[in-house]
């Protein structure tokens, strides 16, 4: 899952935001549209749009822990956080898949 979104993330040309790359690469594109808005910092709370659209694909129950998780790797949730740690969306991208897919299974 996670380098099947890093694909799509980082295919030229680009179809796919930070948040759209993950749900896509879950096979959930049906969410592409929805996540159309969350790439960056645009989602809610200027979240990461990688590590939101990892979210929505988990049950409600299962989303703290992926944001505590993501936010004790990275020390942020938070995309202009991220960006000044120099952290790319890439990194994001592939870390947030693997914890959507860690928490899914």
């Amino acid at each position: 899952m996670k380098d099947k979104a890093v694909e799509l993330f980082t295919a030229v040309p680009k179809q796919h935001n930070c948040a759209q790359a993950v749900v896509c690469g879950a096979g959930r594109c049906d969410l592409k549209d929805a996540m159309a808005t969350c790439g960056g910092g645009k989602a809610p709370e200027g979240i990461c749009g990688a590590v939101w659209g990892a979210s929505q694909l988990l049950p409600e129950d299962k989303r703290e822990e992926l944001f505590q998780e993501f936010q004790n790797k990275y020390g942020s949730l938070h995309c202009s956080e991220l960006k000044k740690q120099g952290i790319t969306c890439v990194d994001c991208v592939k870390n947030a898949a693997a914890l959507a897919e860690k928490y899914f299974g």
